[in-house]
């Protein structure tokens, strides 16, 4: 049985919020749902929920990779010095790009305010975990892949709108029928970072059904990251083009 485990990231262990789901009759079901505190953040919840001989895809809700032409500009980079590339060329990835262009929801840049930040916490506990299990957790590219544990980038707000539900953040009203919280009700009710979480699980085990799209340019994906999601439904308009995690 694979497990998904939906992380909502942020900068403050009280503002990332972590669920676990399972599949069952095409419908995932949130079995746990908790938000980290000052004394336990999500790492110790994780491992207390599956362990390394658990097959487990982790959707996290950050940027996992940076812009190439960023790369190319800094490594050189002198203060006073020009930059050659466009600002979207800097601070918007292909990724980011594809998810406008197909639905109509422009994601933050990855330079944008906390997003660099939070990408580095998603990161870190990459790390942590892959110290933690001993397992090497590879990013994954297509459904069925060798790797026990694997991870991908997901969007809450873009699977929301390919599962025909209005981007609304922290809610899960009109997801009941690919969505089941009811074990985990009080507290993705008490918590808008517990509700995204339970999303993100929502979207690893899309990934896992082969109900998102990979990328045209695997190769630049690779090296910048790539949000899994899915077309929006047939006849649905797309999004209202806002930005934001």
């Amino acid at each position: 049985m694979a497990y998904f485990l939906g992380i909502d990231c942020a900068t403050r262990p009280q503002k990332t919020g972590v669920a676990l789901g399972v599949l069952h009759d095409d419908r995932v079901i949130i079995e746990r749902c908790a938000t980290g505190d000052r004394h336990h953040g999500v790492l110790e919840l994780i491992l207390d929920w599956v362990s390394s001989d658990d097959d487990v895809i982790l959707g996290l809700d950050a940027p996992l990779g940076w812009p190439e032409a960023m790369g190319q500009q800094l490594t050189d980079h002198q203060a006073g010095m020009s930059l050659s590339a466009e600002p979207h060329a800097m601070f918007r990835r292909y990724t980011d790009s594809a998810i406008k262009q197909r639905l109509g929801k422009q994601p933050l840049d990855v330079g944008s305010n906390l997003i660099a930040r939070t990408a580095h916490m998603a990161l870190t506990l990459l790390q942590q975990l892959r110290d933690a299990t001993g397992l090497p957790i590879p990013l994954a590219w297509a459904p069925q892949e060798e790797a026990r544990w694997r991870a991908i980038e997901v969007y809450p707000a873009a699977t929301r709108l390919v599962h025909g539900v209005t981007d609304k953040g922290g809610h899960l009203t009109g997801l009941e029928a690919v969505l089941d919280w009811s074990r985990v009700a009080d507290t993705v009710m008490a918590s808008d970072d517990a509700a995204d979480a339970a999303v993100c699980a929502l979207a690893a085990a899309d990934f896992y059904r082969g109900r998102t799209i990979p990328p045209e340019n695997e190769a630049l994906a690779r090296r910048e990251g790539w949000i899994w999601v899915g077309h929006l439904p047939t006849g649905a308009e797309s999004g209202c083009g806002s930005s934001g995690r």
